[in-house]
Parts: C-alpha cells; structure tokens; sequence
C-alpha cells in the first residue's frame, strides 16, 4: 500500500480548488438565484423585480396543467420503469447467455440510449406524422389505411405515443442488468441448475429476486430520468394536444417562453421540480451506498 506523502493533501485541494470555485459560481448561486427570483414577479430582463413572497407557489399548486404535467411525468416514469423491470431484464438475461443475434438486440436498444434523445425525438415525432410519417405511409402501402390514426394529435394516441417513446428508451436499464448479471454468483446458478431449475424458473425464482437492489437503481434512474426528459416530448408532441402530453419541462418552458412577468412563476416550478430530484437522488446515493456495502 502506498504510503501518504507529506503535504499531498493541500497539493491535492489546490488543484480542486478551481473545481469548487466553479461548482459555487455555476451551481450554488444559480441555486440562489432561482430560489430568491421564485418569490417575484419579473420578467425574462429581471428588471423591477416585485417581492410576492410564497404567491408562485400558491398559484403554481393551484394550476390544474401543472398538476397534470406532474402527473404525466409520473405515468411515463411508471410506463418505462414496468417495461425496463420486465422486457429490460429478460433482455439482459439473454445477452448474459450468450443468445444469438447480439449486435441486433444492441442495434435497437442499446444504440438509441447513446444517441442523443432530441435526435430520437425528432425521428420519432417524424415517423408519426399523419400524412407522410413512416408508420401511417407503411399501414397504407400494405392496405391497412384504416388503422392510420393522427399519432401526434389526438390526446388519448399522443399520450401513447410518448409513453411508447418512453418505454422503448430501455438502453440504459439494460446495461444496468448486464453489468450485474456479469458479477452474480455463479454457483447459485449452478445449484439451481442441479436441482432441475428450468430457463424460466432460473429467470423468475433465482436471477430476478438475486438483483433486487439493481430493480431499485433502475426504478430511481428512470423516475429521476422522467423529470429531466424535456426533449423527449418537446420535439415529439410539444406537450399538446391540449396538454395531453404535458411534463414539468415543457410548462416551464411555455412560461419562459411566453413573455411578460412570468419569469418568477416558471422559477417555482423550477423549484418544485428541483426538491423531487434531489430527494430521488438522494434516495439514490443511499441505495447505491448500501449496495457498495453489502457487496464487500
């Protein structure tokens, strides 16, 4: 074991002090700042702020569209974390295996979770287009005509479509699972195996209840994902038909957008939104700190 040489620490803290300094300037007084501009009204040139002390927030918990936009971030999360605990994991399980066709199961959910998600959006938001999107022109290319439906401007297909878009971003639950996939015990398996376990029965009785701990990683991942997936629906449905689609992001940025004294109000929707991620990340780091725990 190397030994600490003298004076290593305060060469260490000098060159981090740079670091600091800019997570103070860009983090805790952005921080500040938002908190202290949620208690006024202001516009976007922060010129002749007036202090309306807790009026936002009142307002802002009374707004049945910010209400819905906090209850469609919950339902997408939800969508995506059922699809990830189920499909993500049984796809896991067969790329741990060793299944055939590797590259393709790669190709379709673990090239999208490494391109950017305004990039996904976009293609997505083109491809359910009514008149010359992919989908519709391919159902009527094969006769199926009736069943091309305006994907992006009906309430109820808009909100499925999101959550399909959603549910089908499982790039990253599945890396989750194979990284643990790759250090589980072996010889768990092997008894199983020796007692007659079949691939079902291994999936569902052993390797499935063994990752409890990467299930809830993965469900707090995607629930603190969920409120950071502005792009996902701006560039898709823009959070309509009729605030259909709606999520915390994109009402904030129609008020950011929108003109007038509105600056104030879209910082305490910031605000909210900013204690529910903290809170699940900090959910988090205690999760991941009591695996780092019972793994030594």
């Amino acid at each position: 074991m190397r030994r600490k040489l003298k004076g290593e620490g305060r060469t260490a803290l000098l060159f981090l002090t740079p670091l600091f300094l800019a997570y103070a300037v860009y983090y805790v007084y952005s921080c500040w700042f938002l908190i202290g501009t949620s208690f006024t009204k202001v516009s976007i040139n922060f010129s002749n702020a007036v202090d309306v002390g807790w009026r936002n927030y009142r307002l802002l918990l009374e707004d049945h569209a910010f209400l819905t936009a906090i209850r469609n971030n919950l339902l997408f999360a939800a969508g995506s974390i059922a699809v990830s605990l189920t499909l993500a994991f049984v796809i896991a399980v067969m790329l741990a295996s060793g299944i055939g066709g590797r590259r393709l199961y790669y190709a379709i959910f673990l090239v999208p979770a490494l391109t950017p998600i305004a990039l996904i959006a976009t293609v997505f938001g083109r491809m359910l287009q009514y008149q010359d999107g992919t989908l519709n022109q391919g159902l009527r290319s094969i006769g199926l005509g009736g069943l091309a439906q305006h994907w992006l401007t009906e309430p109820g297909w808009a909100f499925a479509s999101v959550l399909g878009l959603f549910a089908y971003l499982i790039g990253l639950p599945i890396m989750y699972y194979t990284a643990d996939l790759a250090a589980m015990r072996t010889d768990v398996l092997e008894a199983a195996v020796l007692d007659g376990a079949g691939p079902l029965q291994m999936m569902r009785a052993v390797i499935h209840p063994m990752m409890r701990s990467t299930h809830i990683t993965v469900t707090l991942a995607l629930l603190l994902g969920s409120f950071r997936a502005f792009e996902v629906v701006l560039l898709s449905t823009g959070g309509g038909p009729d605030d259909s689609t709606e999520i915390v992001g994109t009402y904030t940025y129609r008020f950011v957008t929108s003109g007038g004294s509105t600056i104030g109000f879209a910082s305490a929707a910031s605000v909210l939104v900013l204690i529910v991620a903290l809170l699940v990340s900090a959910v988090q780091a205690l999760v991941t700190r009591t695996r780092k725990g019972d793994s030594r």
